[in-house]
């Protein structure tokens, strides 16, 4: 295939783009890296991973994404401190100078797809700045064929145009800061400037397909997914924030990975929008997550900010210096049990994952369909000291559906979704507790990921269903009494504590910071969801 091959007939005047230096189309991972090096955007590792570093934005810029306010799609937008309104006509403005920056520049494209079900998926076009920002679009959106045809022909739903070292003006811009994530999603358009954090190109999508799926009766997830090598009903979907175990769990010897981090449920099951995984790897392990950790070692694979020593190149991957957030982007096809569709039937099984770093959760326990609601909405997680400036204990966090930053439309709507889904396939839902147990973070120990992968794959074969189970005297969650192979005084986490009323005290405080995170969706909940809460009193 000749270069000439790889540039489609549709090209990048209808985004402005024009006049630019040289543009590089759709290359492969061996010229991307080529490229990279060339340009010095980065340093190949022992065994061949890319090694590259975000600077001073090791991670997503929350606080800087905006949507644009226009009339076809204000009315079905969740506004607020998520979805942040940005004027169409400063959108307009931000565009035209950032066309000007890149003009006699030179880009890279990607053009690409994100939805594994054709009858929903979004062609996605990505112009980058840096060569390595082509290599994770490669990686993680789904690849386009090697037929020149299709490639001819590509036409994008999407564009994102994601430039580094452009930076807002705020107060010509009317941005926070110089860092912006604008998202138009009538005009299908996505600029991202004044950040190199790559995570930011995916999750862009991800948040216009959270707007257009829905529309199409599809529930968007963030979520990982795998079904049982020799049951293809065996399927299962993993809700989860970052450093709860979704990407961890999900990448089971004994089960076929679909996707760890987005999927969409549509009326023939589960698909994956993605055509990569994009694992943190800080404390990764090699005896506890075997895949994920060979993946570090792979020709192809990125990582972000991981430490390397710079004369024999061999990596670190307990060094936190440069941040927690370390990562790695690799293609599916790094990893040894995977569905090539990227596509499985309807879930059996919703898992919802959270860390709580105040040792009151169980390790497991059975939800209702409605506190699958109450907890889905609540999307409950904790910080733990030491992980960001002045966190001295652990706190809640709360994420609407477990990924409110991408969430476009209100929870209710996903909420709902997901409640039909659970209705009508019959699905059973857990609530998988991987943070701390015999107290909280500083007493207490984490949940042993043995521990948990043995309980899970006790709920997932159906070994949990007939026994005996009792409500947790506060969150009421149906606590199973014993599981094969798991010793049942961790079953019960207050009997880990050493003092069970301090475990008491610290329940009814979780449980007090529960409803009063709840308060914000109560009106938009039926009285079952509001009921299935955990009680204060």
């Amino acid at each position: 295939m000749e270069f000439d091959d790889l540039i489609p007939d549709h090209q990048l005047d209808h985004v402005g783009l024009y006049q630019l230096r040289h543009v590089y189309w759709n290359r492969s991972t061996p010229e991307l890296y080529e490229l990279a090096i060339r340009r010095y955007e980065g340093q190949i590792a022992h065994l061949g991973p890319l090694v590259v570093s975000m600077g001073q934005h090791p991670g997503r810029a929350a606080k800087d994404k905006y949507v644009v306010d226009e009339p076809t799609t204000t009315d079905e937008i969740w506004w607020g401190k998520v979805n942040v309104k940005y004027p169409e006509e400063r959108f307009h403005t931000l565009h035209k100078r950032m066309t000007n920056y890149l003009r006699g520049k030179t880009v890279f494209v990607q053009d690409c797809y994100a939805g594994a079900d054709e009858r929903h998926r979004q062609s996605v076009r990505v112009v980058t700045e840096f060569a390595w920002h082509s290599l994770f679009a490669r990686n993680m959106f789904i690849q386009l064929p090697r037929d020149v045809a299709q490639i001819k022909s590509f036409v994008p739903d999407f564009t994102v145009i994601h430039c580094p070292n452009f930076h807002a003006d705020p107060e010509d811009d009317e941005t926070r800061s110089g860092t912006f994530v604008a998202l138009h999603l009538s005009k299908k358009l996505v600029l991202i400037g004044g950040t190199a954090y790559a995570g930011e190109i995916k999750k862009s999508i991800f948040t216009a397909l959270n707007f257009l799926l829905p529309a199409q009766d599809v529930l968007s997830m963030h979520c990982s997914a795998n079904v049982h090598k020799d049951n293809p009903e065996d399927v299962a979907v993993f809700f989860g924030l970052s450093g709860t175990g979704k990407t961890t769990l999900s990448a089971d010897p004994k089960r076929l990975l679909i996707g760890d981090d987005e999927h969409g449920w549509s009326e023939n099951g589960i698909f994956n929008f993605e055509g990569g995984c994009y694992a943190k790897v800080i404390n990764l392990s090699k005896s506890s997550e075997p895949e994920i950790y060979e993946c570090t070692r792979r020709f192809g694979t990125i990582l972000e900010n991981v430490s390397m020593s710079p004369v024999i190149r061999r990596l670190d991957l307990d060094d936190a210096r440069l941040t927690e957030n370390t990562r790695a982007s690799y293609p599916l096809s790094h990893l040894p049990n995977i569905v090539p569709s990227r596509t499985a039937g309807h879930p059996r099984t919703v898992v919802m994952l959270t860390a709580d770093a105040f040792g009151v959760l169980p390790p497991i326990s059975r939800l209702t369909e409605e506190q699958a609601m109450y907890h889905f909405i609540s999307g409950y997680t904790a910080k733990v000291a030491g992980t960001e400036k002045g966190v001295k204990e652990p706190g809640a966090t709360f994420s609407a559906c477990f990924g409110a930053p991408f969430m476009v439309r209100h929870p209710s709507v996903y909420a709902q979704m997901l409640a039909k889904k659970i209705r009508d396939h019959k699905v059973g839902c857990w609530l998988v507790n991987t943070g701390w147990t015999g107290g909280p973070y500083g007493v207490g120990s984490r949940m042993k990921i043995e521990l948990t992968r043995a309980l899970l794959n006790a709920a997932l074969a159906g070994d949990l269903n007939h026994v005996p189970m009792k409500p947790h005297p506060v969150f009421g969650v149906l606590v199973p009494t014993e599981s094969p192979g798991v010793p049942s005084e961790l079953l019960d986490t207050r009997r880990t504590w050493s003092d069970p009323e301090r475990y008491d005290a610290q329940a009814r405080r979780l449980a007090v910071m529960f409803r009063e995170n709840f308060e914000q969706f109560k009106d938009q909940a039926s009285p079952e969801v509001r009921a299935a809460g955990p009680r204060a009193d």
